[in-house]
């Protein structure tokens, strides 16, 4: 499942952000934020009409990201297997 498809308010786990080709600044700045595997995600926020941005947090720090970066990071479910 992708962050951008993760309903608001649902607690996930991040398994991987996709890398779009060999240097992907974008894919790397998310890993320094702290998108990394086995990392706590939730999704609190969304803007009007489900548009962009999303808010997202990761431990106590909350993020706007584009729907398109969002849809970088893989996550599942907290409490499923990956």
């Amino acid at each position: 499942m992708r962050l951008s498809d993760l309903p608001r308010g649902t607690d996930a786990v991040i398994d991987s952000v996709d890398d779009h080709g060999s240097i992907d600044p974008v894919a790397q700045r998310l890993r320094e934020l702290g998108f990394v595997p086995g990392e706590a995600v939730r999704v609190v926020a969304t803007a009007p009409m489900g548009g962009d941005p999303l808010a997202v947090r990761i431990g106590f720090t909350r993020f706007a990201l584009r729907r398109t970066e969002a849809d970088r990071v893989n996550v599942h479910p907290a409490g499923a297997q990956a």
